[in-house]
């Protein structure tokens, strides 16, 4: 069902300084899942598909879907590169997190009543060495780029698609800019597009018989106890309190990206998973742990410490979770979690 604004408002919000009005449409989606929509509607470069399950057992009440996107920032090291429909231009800035900050301040979307959480703007990843546009004593220093991925590559999102997984509807947000002279009539049009674009056919990709190769670090198991034979002298040197070492493990994967986050949503339900075509990349995953999220003047971190295998029995489960919060190392590492979260936010 078609219920956007109607031309008049739309032209209200506009005088009022707002240069993204959203137009909103509402149907049903209920013979469908988020990963059969996610197919129908998207499915390209510059896509993404972001659900959640709570406790394991229950989905999270939004699933979104970005539509393919036209607009893009990707940043290596200091250069910025702003692709805009189908044009790019590369600059050399200072801080590549200023620019960020001063793009997504060229725009007031309009708001409007009763739309979940996120309702568009820029959505992607920052990789781990966006850390040293952050912290001036690092920024000198430059690891080896072994996978030649951008340090930040952001979508933005002006045409986005919403599952209401409680009540099985479907809400479609495509955003006008009213400097465009047919800007509300385009919109209404791509909003009828994707309407009908929910009886095609589900393309299921084909997932070929995977093959057992083991993953291989990276890293190796000799530097790895090196580094952290180096980590404990700076430790007890006073120069460090905290380290953590990481390895990159890879491994061959013939099949559709698509069909690795097919698997993890099966295998590992989790509240975030996340599946991004970045276009010569994607970005696949499905984690426990929210990492930070500002909303409105609130700001949450809720870090997560401590691990046990899971029981054959609801009373295995109890007694090793009861194992687990008596562990003194396991309190100990979630209590310096706990400081080291509230020090950042501070």
């Amino acid at each position: 069902m078609l219920h956007p604004i109607t031309e008049q408002e739309f032209h209200t919000l506009a005088r009022q300084g707002y240069n993204r009005i959203p137009l909103v449409a509402e149907t049903f989606a209920d013979l469908d899942t988020p990963l059969s929509l996610y197919l129908k509607l998207a499915n390209k470069p510059f896509s993404y598909l972001l659900e959640s399950v709570q406790g394991g057992e229950r989905f999270g009440r939004y699933s979104f879907i970005g539509l393919p996107a036209d607009t893009r920032i990707t940043v290596r090291g200091k250069e910025v590169i702003l692709h805009e429909s189908g044009h790019q231009t590369a600059q050399s800035v200072a801080n590549p997190l200023d620019f960020i900050r001063e793009y997504q301040a060229r725009f007031k979307a309009a708001p409007l009543p009763n739309l979940p959480r996120f309702t568009g703007g820029l959505a992607g990843y920052f990789g781990y060495d966006t850390v040293r546009y952050i912290e001036p004593r690092l920024a000198a220093t430059q690891k080896p780029d072994t996978l030649g991925t951008p340090d930040i590559l952001l979508i933005l999102t002006e045409q986005l698609a919403v599952v209401d997984n409680l009540s099985g509807k479907l809400t479609f947000i495509v955003y006008a800019d009213p400097a465009r002279d047919d800007a509300y009539a385009a919109a209404r049009e791509r909003l009828r597009e994707l309407v009908g674009m929910l009886r095609l056919p589900v393309d299921i990709p084909y997932t070929p018989p995977a093959a057992r190769e083991e993953a291989k670090s990276e890293f190796g198991e000799a530097a790895f106890k090196a580094a952290v034979e180096k980590s404990k002298r700076y430790i007890f040197d006073g120069d460090i309190m905290q380290v953590v070492l990481s390895q990159r493990m890879a491994q061959p994967f013939p099949a559709q990206p698509l069909s690795l986050y097919r698997a993890l949503r099966s295998i590992n339900p989790s509240p975030y998973m996340f599946y991004y075509d970045m276009g010569d990349h994607y970005v696949v995953g499905s984690s426990p742990e929210i990492l930070v999220r500002l909303e409105n003047d609130t700001v949450t971190v809720r870090p997560i410490a401590g691990t046990r295998p899971r029981g054959k029995t609801p009373e295995q489960d109890a007694a090793l979770a009861e194992e687990l919060l008596a562990d003194p190392k396991e309190l100990a590492e979630h209590l310096m979690l706990i400081d080291l979260g509230r020090n950042d936010i501070g």
